[in-house]
């Protein structure tokens, strides 16, 4: 089974770029803008990622982007995961990135853009990762600091695929980024917002993302299970779930491969995602390996997983087919 994991072609549609920011290259861009780090070898920084809960891995994931500061900064960041994803047959990706932790810092959208960009740009030409980016909104943050954003994207409009909603989500509920959200869907862009596991308020965060916002997807959204009438909608509006085991393990202390069971009965589309992988220590195929073995999943629940990721990519058919097709071919030669 892991053999056949790591081979398969897969896509990933649940990873933030600044959670892939490995301890070496932290450390390099540390030394190269004078930025001082907290721990003296990457070593003692790994030892760090003592997570629990929330909180306590976002003090240490925005203390992180401090050695991001120019715009190849933000390339080599990019250009790193993709080359990474690129190892473990992820054919597709789309990804995260949280411009408010930048600007908040006086690091130009501008900057933060352009080297996103232009390394998905090189990758596709030199690795054949095709990618596509979704800016979040920090739900910490205003609402009117959304919209300033917001406005800040719509210059590089045809760079984004989506808009999305992550951070802290205690007493910051969906409802309150609505207006930005509407804004952003008149624009032409895909939502998607973060519904973590075990928040205070799940389900009625998690039926304002679905009734007030209309997203197309849900970022998580484990929670959901809990009320047959939101697995019901889910189900019905074909919202897909993007779901991180090995992000749960640290968070919540479970895999949640037992909910993972339990939505695949259901025929929710669920899918498998890495999270911030460098702070979890493990990408998408470490996340599948990991699954399968507490979860005794077989073949044929795997591929399903995979396959819903292209399944609810934000890709029109054409390319969607093509990567299906790929996987179906690449499961009867294996077989």
């Amino acid at each position: 089974m892991q053999s056949f994991i790591e081979k398969m072609p897969k896509a990933e549609l649940h990873v933030h770029l600044e959670g892939t920011l490995e301890p070496e290259l932290s450390f390099a861009l540390a030394a190269k803008n004078g930025v001082e780090l907290a721990y003296k070898t990457p070593e003692a920084l790994v030892a760090a990622y003592d997570f629990y809960d929330l909180p306590s891995f976002l003090a240490i994931y925005y203390a992180g982007m401090n050695v991001l500061v120019e715009e190849d900064d933000f390339y080599q960041l990019t250009y790193a995961y993709l080359t990474k994803a690129r190892s473990q047959e992820t054919l597709y990706a789309e990804l995260f990135f949280d411009p408010q932790a930048h600007t908040s810092r006086g690091v130009s959208f501008d900057t933060v853009m352009i080297g996103i960009h232009q390394a998905q740009v090189d990758a596709e030409k030199n690795l054949g990762i095709k990618s596509q980016l979704i800016m979040c909104f920090l739900r910490e943050m205003s609402a009117e600091s959304a919209m300033q954003h917001l406005a800040l994207a719509k210059p590089y409009r045809h760079w984004l695929v989506g808009v999305g909603l992550d951070s802290d989500e205690r007493n910051n509920p969906p409802i309150k980024f609505a207006e930005v959200f509407a804004e952003a869907k008149e624009m032409g862009l895909k939502l998607t917002m973060h519904c973590d596991v075990n928040q205070q308020n799940t389900l009625v965060h998690i039926k304002q993302c679905i009734d007030d916002i209309q997203v197309d997807r849900i970022d998580h959204g484990v929670n959901s299970l809990e009320s047959e009438a939101l697995c019901d909608l889910i189900k019905d509006k074909k919202i897909g779930l993007t779901v991180c085991p090995v992000s749960n393990q640290f968070v919540v202390q479970s895999l949640t491969s037992d909910e993972i069971h339990q939505m695949l009965k259901k025929d929710m589309l669920v899918t498998i995602n890495s999270d911030d992988p460098a702070y979890f220590r493990a990408y998408l195929n470490e996340n599948l390996i990991e699954l399968q073995k507490e979860g005794k999943f077989n073949q044929k629940q795997i591929v399903t997983l995979v396959g819903n990721a292209f399944k609810v990519a934000w890709l029109d058919n054409a390319t969607q087919n093509g990567y299906l097709q790929q996987l179906q071919h690449y499961v009867s030669q294996y077989t």
